[in-house]
């Protein structure tokens, strides 16, 4: 397993241990865990991702800490739309919608707002990062 790999495995762990608590991770926002399937490989996975809530929809952000390119659950949720979260302790069925245009900066804002870290990550890539809505089913 790689170190980010790892790294996740162990955050995972807490998080489930805890009912969706994780002490150990230092950022400001909550984190939740999606679960999304390979766009090509259909390989099932689980990725722990910080979120902000708003109106019962939870919005996770694709920054990828600034890198150039998407993580891969972005790619994945994009070709799964229909998956799962867990959150709080509770598994949510959720349909996943990117949104765009004044919606996405809205939400970007609030996050910057919330974790300062998400401007720095928008200064340091050319992409604009994805900003996807998880509609509870």
């Amino acid at each position: 397993m790689s170190s980010t790999a790892d790294y996740n495995q162990r955050i995972i762990n807490e998080f489930r241990a805890n009912r969706g608590k994780v002490p150990s991770w230092g950022g400001t926002s909550p984190l939740l865990l999606v679960h999304h399937r390979g766009a090509r490989s259909g390989v099932e996975r689980v990725n722990p991702v910080a979120y902000l809530e708003e109106n019962g929809r939870y919005v996770i952000f694709a920054s990828k800490a600034g890198a150039r390119t998407n993580p891969g659950w972005y790619h994945n949720l994009k070709a799964h739309p229909e998956t799962v979260i867990e959150v709080a302790g509770e598994t949510v069925p959720v349909t996943v919608r990117e949104v765009r245009g004044e919606e996405r900066d809205r939400l970007f804002a609030a996050q910057v707002e919330r974790s300062p870290q998400f401007a720095e990550y928008q200064q340091k890539t050319d992409r604009l990062i994805p900003v996807l809505v998880l509609i509870p089913r």
